[in-house]
Formats: structure tokens, C-alpha cells, sequence
């Protein structure tokens, strides 16, 4: 997997993006890369990386094995962050856009995310959701959204 783009759409390599975080071998240093990196877990299937990343305060009402349950009901397709506020000196924002196919629905979800890091570790504390949506229930014979060319039902229909 290493020489696909990241998911994150950083435009770089997975393995020299947020795979270096996820596996450990580097750490987030700001609330975007967290951000970014969660994103890519989720898309990846990583649920223990993003039940390790919400804030100690987050965790228990965070389990495992519900995040694992949506990973296995969601496509991932697209994250866009559309802006990062680092003036407040405890918390830091990252407000993004994410795209996902659940079941035949396209759906976009826009978040305002709270970020503080413990332990010198940037973690996930909360977010204000702006608006999530469903964009349009995807026909069978519709391109699949996740680009690939083929069609829905070929791809991500079931």
C-alpha cells in the first residue's frame, strides 16, 4: 500500500504520509495531521488508531468495537480541510469536509473539530457538526463515487 496516494488527499504517497503516523514511526505535530490521520485510519479500517487518538476524557464512551462497526458499514472517499484555527492556546480547530458511502447513499458531513494535545500527543476531543447530509442515493448503474471508473454496482453496491 505503500506507493498509493493517501487517502487524506495531501496528494502524497501513503507510506510518506499519514501511514507513518498511524503505524507510529512518526508523531502528529499539529491538530491537521491528527486530523488527516484519522481520516486515513478510518478509511483504512484502522479502528484501534482512532479509538488511541480521542482524548483520555473521549475514550470511554468511544469503544473499539463501535468505531470498527461503522468503519465496516462506510466507504471513505474524500476528506477536504477547509480551514485551521491555532489561536486559542489550549485547543486547536481543523473545520473539514468529508465525503462517504453508506449503503446507496452519498453523504457529506461537516465538522468543526476540537483538538488538544496530552502528553505532548495531538488529540481528538470533539467536533461541532455543521451539517451532514445525504448528497443522493446512487443508482446501480450510476459511476460508482469513488472514482474508479466502474459502475456502482460493479464497485461499492452491494
Amino acid at each position: 500500500m505503500q506507493n498509493h496516494l493517501c487517502p487524506c488527499g495531501s496528494q502524497q504517497e501513503l507510506g510518506q504520509c499519514c501511514q507513518a503516523i498511524i503505524n507510529g514511526a512518526k508523531q502528529a505535530n499539529t491538530a491537521e495531521q491528527l486530523m488527516r490521520s484519522r481520516f486515513t485510519a478510518y478509511a483504512l479500517g484502522d479502528s484501534k488508531y482512532v479509538a488511541n487518538t480521542y482524548a483520555a476524557a473521549k475514550q470511554a464512551e468511544n469503544s473499539e468495537a463501535d468505531i470498527k462497526a461503522w468503519m465496516d458499514e462506510t466507504v471513505w472517499l474524500s476528506l477536504n480541510v477547509e480551514q485551521t484555527d491555532y489561536t486559542d492556546n489550549t485547543y486547536h480547530y481543523v473545520q473539514f469536509v468529508v465525503r462517504y458511502l453508506h449503503g446507496e447513499q452519498l453523504c457529506e458531513m461537516r465538522e468543526n473539530s476540537r483538538f488538544l494535545q496530552e502528553n505532548g500527543n495531538w488529540r481528538y476531543l470533539d467536533g461541532d457538526i455543521i451539517n451532514h447530509d445525504v448528497v443522493k442515493t446512487i443508482g446501480r448503474n450510476e459511476p460508482c463515487p469513488c472514482l474508479s471508473g466502474k459502475k456502482f454496482k460493479r464497485c461499492h453496491g452491494k
